[in-house]
């Protein structure tokens, strides 16, 4: 016969919490040290691919948590970087947005994200001021307006801040597409076909990426010999390119080519130009930018230029990273290469 308080106890065995792994669990299953084990944590770029993947599993296979107040305790970081993001409704914002988050995920560290309404000075410091004081080690400024080099001048400047597609003299590290060359190429792929001019639809005047897209598309006629055309400005949405595209064909002018700032207005343009029964490329032919899934789709699908988001993605955590150990000495800034890619929407003028 058992006493009340033994079947207390055994009540009480019963019922306990398991035991929560800890890090040397993790070290024994991956067969290294337990140091080995923090250095994945908190700095993995430095410790060998073969072994960190090891310590990886170990950390899954186990369903390992790192107690992040003791790992700020001990290295003075939380492990949690900032992103400021703006507009994700738009692909090209999106899908920096989802590159970034996969490359911090693969470095070990979490995010925090504040999505705005506008880049305007005042609301790109408040969101800056709102990531500090939850704790991040730095942040990451997805900064397409012109607008927001503003406010990067004024962030303290001993805390690591990288803009993404940002002013390339912004006062910060810079990782951009290189918007110039993208727009050179589009223009040039359309004169190389035999168009004896370019038209083009821009983006926002506000929006960085629009200026410079337009500069590219500029320079590229002037160096051809090529009087530019009057732009038509777009917002970045298929009802302005639909809008645009309209008052181009309504203007009397020989268009034969038209280079669109991103892919989202070119469907606008291939609208306008489908009821008005002219025919992509045979009377037209459009250039597009961005590369988003869809264009493959179109009908034609359209020739585009490729971003690679996911390397400014990659590249951007790397140079935060970078910044976290003191290893960047002054502003720096890498540019990415983007691609055209052509597809069934130009053609030689017929």
């Amino acid at each position: 016969m058992h006493s009340v308080d033994e079947g207390r106890d055994a009540a009480t065995v019963s019922h306990q919490v398991p035991r929560q792994v800890v890090m040397v669990d993790v070290a024994r299953r991956a067969g290294v040290s337990h140091q080995t084990v923090s250095r994945v944590i908190n700095d993995p770029e430095r410790v060998r691919t073969e072994t960190r993947e090891k310590v990886l599993a170990a950390i899954r296979e186990l369903d390992y948590r790192p107690n992040r107040a003791a790992r700020a305790l001990a290295t003075g970081r939380t492990g949690t970087v900032g992103v400021v993001a703006y507009d994700t409704r738009l692909y090209g914002p999106a899908s920096m947005l989802h590159a970034i988050q996969r490359a911090a995920q693969d470095a070990g560290h979490s995010v925090n994200i504040v999505s705005l309404d506008s880049l305007e000075r005042g609301p790109v410091l408040d969101a800056v001021d709102r990531l500090r004081s939850q704790g991040v080690d730095g942040i990451i400024i997805i900064a397409p307006e012109v607008a927001a080099a503003q406010a990067l001048i004024e962030i303290p400047a001993d805390f690591p801040v990288v803009a993404v597609e940002g002013l390339l003299d912004a006062p910060t590290p810079v990782v951009a597409v290189d918007q110039f060359l993208g727009a050179t190429k589009a223009t040039r792929h359309l004169l190389d076909l035999g168009h004896s001019t370019v038209w083009h639809i821009t983006g926002p005047g506000d929006w960085y990426e629009a200026r410079v897209r337009e500069q590219g598309w500029r320079s590229t006629l002037e160096e051809a010999g090529i009087s530019p055309p009057a732009t038509l400005p777009g917002d970045w949405s298929p009802r302005s390119g639909y809008e645009q595209g309209k008052r181009l064909i309504g203007s009397g002018a020989d268009v034969t080519a038209v280079f669109v700032a991103n892919d989202q207005m070119a469907l606008g343009v291939m609208r306008v130009l489908y009821e008005a029964g002219l025919e992509v490329p045979g009377d037209i032919s459009i250039v597009g930018f961005d590369d988003i899934p869809e264009a493959s789709y179109y009908a034609p699908p359209l020739t585009t230029v490729r971003q690679a988001f996911l390397e400014v993605g990659t590249l951007s955590m790397a140079m935060l990273l970078r910044l976290l150990r003191g290893e960047l000495d002054g502003p720096m800034k890498r540019v990415v290469e983007p691609d055209l890619v052509v597809r069934a929407s130009t053609a030689p003028p017929r």
